[in-house]
């Protein structure tokens, strides 16, 4: 394993520009029909209307957010609001964590006759992280697959999205990828571990598996995880927040604990070599003082967290209440976990676990 510190960028410019990303108002790009006849099938770019009849079936309402109509595990909402919030964070995660891992861009190069690289991201969400790749890339194949249709306006040429549930197997990608990605979607994988495995069949020789994960848990400031009495109605109330969404997603199935896993289930994986990995531990809120030595950065992270998570609490609602508490308990919850956040007096983090490796040749 090589174990490498956190990279720090010197662009404060652009992660204050964060503020700045502009609401999404897009009507097309798409999606392979959810039918598993036709996965993969799609010419890129294939688009349609999202006026048309497929909006409808993609989408349910539950608790005033939209969510996917698919998937009775991942139930965070797909609605406009949402994506918003997935733009801003994927800029936040590549002003800390840099844009890619070292080996994607070698991979992915256009430099083998008679190949075409490809890459594979896996609940794509907003579609930020594949675009860049696709535009990145001009010459390789990109598939973005998620539980609703992307939307996406210039949607390149190379890039197409599918319409897919991961838990029902990768079967018909296997072989297909140079690279494959997947970013946060622990809380709607019923087996992340046998996730990790099909993800190892859908890579050619020498491709790149790239994961990242949270762990639904609160941090303090030595970086242990603050745990909170069960039944008990006193704070601090976003590490309480937190223990209730992490009960909600592994009540419907989702796999919780996944990021603290990453790195012994792709480590120990016989297709996997040069494994990598990173951790990050990012702050709640911007209580950093002038003493800090790299005050601007540490302040502006802290800022773009906590709007993450401010929206990231209005977005749990359908999960919580569909969990069963009741609308008094998750209002009361949101709101003094909100105060906390807006006040700032304790210093909190959210830690992020991130692995990378490399398929070998001779598996």
């Amino acid at each position: 394993m090589q174990r490498q510190p956190s990279q720090d960028t010197d662009d404060d410019d652009d992660l204050m520009s964060l503020r700045s990303v502009s609401s999404r108002h897009t009507v097309a790009s798409s999606a392979t029909s959810y039918d598993v006849s036709m996965r993969s099938a799609s010419p890129a770019p294939s688009a349609y209307s999202m006026t048309s009849s497929l909006r409808a079936q993609s989408y349910r309402h539950e608790f005033g957010r939209g969510l996917n109509n698919y998937s009775e595990v991942y139930r965070l909402p797909a609605d406009d609001e949402e994506l918003d919030r997935l733009d801003k964070q994927h800029i936040l995660f590549m002003e800390v964590m840099g844009k890619y891992p070292p080996p994607l861009t070698q991979i992915m190069a256009d430099d083998t006759p008679g190949e075409t690289k490809s890459c594979l991201d896996l609940g794509c969400g907003s579609g930020s992280w594949v675009l860049d790749v696709a535009r990145d890339f001009p010459r390789c194949q990109a598939v973005a697959v998620d539980l609703v249709p992307m939307q996406a306006l210039n949607m390149p040429e190379n890039l197409r999205s599918e319409v897919d549930d991961i838990n029902l197997g990768l079967q018909h990608f296997y072989g297909d990828f140079n690279v494959v990605h997947a970013r946060l979607i622990s809380s709607g994988i019923k087996d992340f571990h046998d996730l990790i495995d099909h993800i190892s069949q859908t890579l050619r020789p020498g491709g790149l598996i790239d994961l990242m994960e949270f762990d639904f848990r609160v941090y303090d400031a030595n970086h242990k995880p603050i745990l909170v009495q069960p039944g008990v109605t006193q704070g601090p109330w976003l590490a309480r927040w937190m223990s209730s969404l992490n009960f909600a997603v592994r009540q419907r199935g989702g796999s919780t604990d996944a990021a603290n896993m990453l790195y012994p289930w792709v480590l120990d994986h016989p297709a996997f070599e040069d494994v990598v990995y990173r951790e990050f531990f990012l702050p709640t809120a911007p209580f950093y003082s002038h003493r800090d030595s790299d005050y601007r950065r540490n302040q502006a992270i802290g800022e773009v967290m906590r709007e993450d998570i401010l929206a990231f609490l209005k977005s749990g609602r359908p999960l919580l209440l569909g969990s069963g508490l009741a609308p008094a308990v998750v209002d009361e919850l949101q709101r003094r976990a909100q105060r906390e956040l807006d006040e700032a007096r304790t210093v909190d983090y959210i830690r992020v676990e991130y692995v990378y490796a490399r398929r070998k040749h001779n598996f």
